[in-house]
Order: C-alpha cells, then sequence, then structure tokens
C-alpha cells in the first residue's frame, strides 16, 4: 500500500511537471510583442562613412543606426536574448555595433550579438535583466551595399516593426555635397544646416505592429568622399553661432577606457565605433550650429499641433561630457592645431 501511494505522488508530481516546465520556458522566451517600444529613432546615412574593410570606394556605402527603447511587458523580469528585425540579407550587410545603457551614469556597453539570416534578426542578451514594467535601451548599427549607382545613386528603406511603437522618428542625412535629393514619401520637415546641407526627417505615432513603412531615396553625387572626409575639411563661418570654434582649443584632453565587448573593428575615418560617430554626430551638430526642428506627423485623428523633439543623439543626458570632449577634438582638427592621424588616436581612447 505505501509503495502505491508513493509512485501515485510521483506520477502527479511528473504529470504537473509536464504542465509547468514548458511554461516556464515560454516565458523566458522573448516575445516582441510583450516588448513594446516606448520610442525608437533610425538614423540613415548613405555615404557617411566606410569601414576600414569595405571592399571598394566605387560602392557606396549605406550606414543605419537604430536607437530604441522597449519596455517590459511580460508581468515577469527578463533575462534572455532579445531579437530585433535587421535587412539580414541585404547585400552586403554587415552589423558591427550592439550596445545598452545599463546605467543611467555610466558609458554605454557594447554587447555580443548574433545574426540569425534565417530569421532576419539580430539577437543579444542585455547588460542586465530588464526588470518588468521598466524600459531598457539600445542601439544597433549596421552597413548594407545597398545603393544602386546609375545616373543617380538611389536606395530603398524599408523598416520592419515587430513590436508596437509609441514614438518613431526617421532621419535621413543627405550626404555631403549631394544634390538632386529626391524621396518618396516626401519628408514631413527639412533642414538645412550652415553650409547647405540636408536633413529630412518623418515622425510618426502609435505605430503598430508590422504596419508597412518604405523610403525610396535617390541622390546624385560625383566622387566617393564620405561626409565625415567632407566635414573635416570644412573651415566653420566665423560667427556667434561658432563662437570658440576658432579660438584656443584646451590642449588636455580626457582619455576614456576603450569598451572590450564588441566583436568588430574600430571603423573609418575618427577611429571610433560606430555609437561614437552617433555621438560625433551630436558634437557636430552643436559645434557647426545645426537648426534642426522636428514637426509631429499626427495621424487625422490626432492633434496637428507641431512638437519639438530632438534626435535621441542630441540628447543632452549623461554621455554628453563624452561629446564635449569629441568636440573639442574635431575643434583641433579644424583648426590645423592637430593633424588628422593624431585625431583618430585621441578619439579611440575616447571610446
Amino acid at each position: 500500500m505505501r509503495t502505491s501511494k508513493i509512485l501515485a505522488v510521483l506520477l502527479i508530481g511528473f504529470f504537473l511537471i509536464s504542465f509547468i516546465t514548458p511554461k516556464a520556458y515560454a516565458e523566458t522566451e522573448f516575445q516582441a510583442e510583450k516588448f513594446p517600444f516606448k520610442s525608437m529613432q533610425v538614423q540613415i546615412m548613405p555615404e557617411f562613412d566606410y569601414p576600414q574593410d569595405w571592399p571598394s570606394r566605387d560602392i557606396p556605402s549605406l550606414l543605419v543606426s537604430q536607437y530604441g527603447t522597449i519596455t517590459n511587458k511580460s508581468g515577469q523580469d527578463f533575462n534572455e536574448k532579445i531579437e530585433i528585425p535587421v535587412p539580414a540579407n541585404d547585400k552586403g550587410f554587415e552589423a558591427i555595433l550592439v550596445a545598452d545603457f545599463p546605467e543611467k551614469d555610466k558609458p554605454e556597453e557594447q554587447r555580443p550579438y548574433d545574426v540569425d539570416k534565417e530569421k532576419g534578426n539580430i539577437s543579444w542578451k542585455p547588460s542586465n535583466p530588464i526588470k518588468n514594467n521598466e524600459t531598457y535601451e539600445y542601439v544597433i548599427e549596421y552597413y548594407t551595399q545597398t545603393i544602386e549607382v546609375n545616373d543617380s545613386k538611389n536606395f530603398t528603406y524599408e523598416l520592419n516593426n515587430n513590436a508596437d511603437i509609441e514614438q518613431l522618428d526617421i532621419i535621413y542625412y543627405a550626404p555631403m555635397n549631394s544634390k538632386d535629393i529626391q524621396m518618396e514619401p516626401k519628408a514631413q520637415d527639412n533642414s538645412k544646416d550652415d553650409y547647405g546641407e540636408d536633413l529630412y526627417f518623418y515622425q510618426y505615432s502609435n505605430v503598430k505592429k508590422g504596419e508597412p513603412l518604405k523610403y525610396t531615396f535617390s541622390y546624385k553625387k560625383d566622387g566617393t568622399e564620405s561626409s565625415m572626409e567632407a566635414i573635416s575639411k570644412l573651415n566653420p563661418p566665423d560667427d556667434e553661432n561658432h563662437a570658440g570654434v576658432n579660438g584656443t582649443a584646451t590642449d588636455q584632453v580626457t582619455k576614456g577606457s576603450k569598451s572590450s565587448n564588441s566583436n568588430k573593428s574600430l571603423i573609418g575615418i575618427g577611429g571610433a565605433s560606430i555609437i561614437g560617430i552617433a555621438i560625433i554626430i551630436a558634437g557636430i551638430f552643436v559645434y557647426l550650429g545645426l537648426k534642426v526642428s522636428f514637426k509631429s506627423a499626427a495621424k487625422p485623428e490626432k492633434s496637428n499641433k507641431p512638437t519639438q523633439k530632438k534626435p535621441t543623439a542630441i540628447k543632452k543626458d549623461s554621455r554628453q561630457d563624452r561629446a564635449e570632449e569629441k568636440k573639442e577634438l574635431r575643434k583641433k582638427l579644424l583648426t590645423g592645431k592637430i593633424d588628422q592621424d593624431t585625431y583618430e588616436e585621441e578619439m579611440k581612447k575616447l571610446i
């Protein structure tokens, strides 16, 4: 009798485990719909820079940065890999950076990642568990070779979102010295910097999962010089927006530590990682006096009142100190106080 009772208890136990274990496992898998985006910003940058191992300057580079903030709505803390769609099967696709921001007052941390061409996504494990109902910030950077060269240079960008997005910004950086810029759909807003270069903006609210967002861009541009190379040759105007640019630069530059989490080499001009380039952009925007504005792309049922929104990379936050240091380096480069090689070496130290 006692033996039969023990067997009965064991059978019941195994029966319960057969239900409980799969459920617990399922809850640890990433389910995109349970991690909606609080915000996302995509920066589309044709011929902005070239990686050191780029096959040929006759092939224009397309750099895409995606900054996302997701919210854990799964009902429990999450400590497994997250998955974000990327065009992994596009020609020349090369993911070069994944980073997150695990601590508010600390620098970003680069994360090891995997690219799944079959699923069309990139995945990585966050630096820290994502607490239930809390947000998680990340940045993805990748290159493609999808710009076609004919009479003009043209390409298509398509956003595949696997979850709802509360606020979405898409920014197109026209290449330096480009002309005849065309896009479909037409940009909702645009701005010119002090050198006549164009930036184009799209802004959306409450984008639903799977909602199609596809853009085509074309432009004409002679030569293969990247925007970063062109910017490094510019002399800033002598006006109040650029006050201090031609003054004496600080001789001492605070040195940061190099991240050990990257699984790709440093890239292109400036010798910085792509996350560094995003911060350089912020420094350039402030440094060159660019005036950028956004207007709300409200849907018909929403208010048409314009709202001001700065790109994520330009937000003033705990990472602004390093942006200032990089701005000082660029100031030295533009005023001839250091050469390009010195500039690149110093930029590496600020990663």
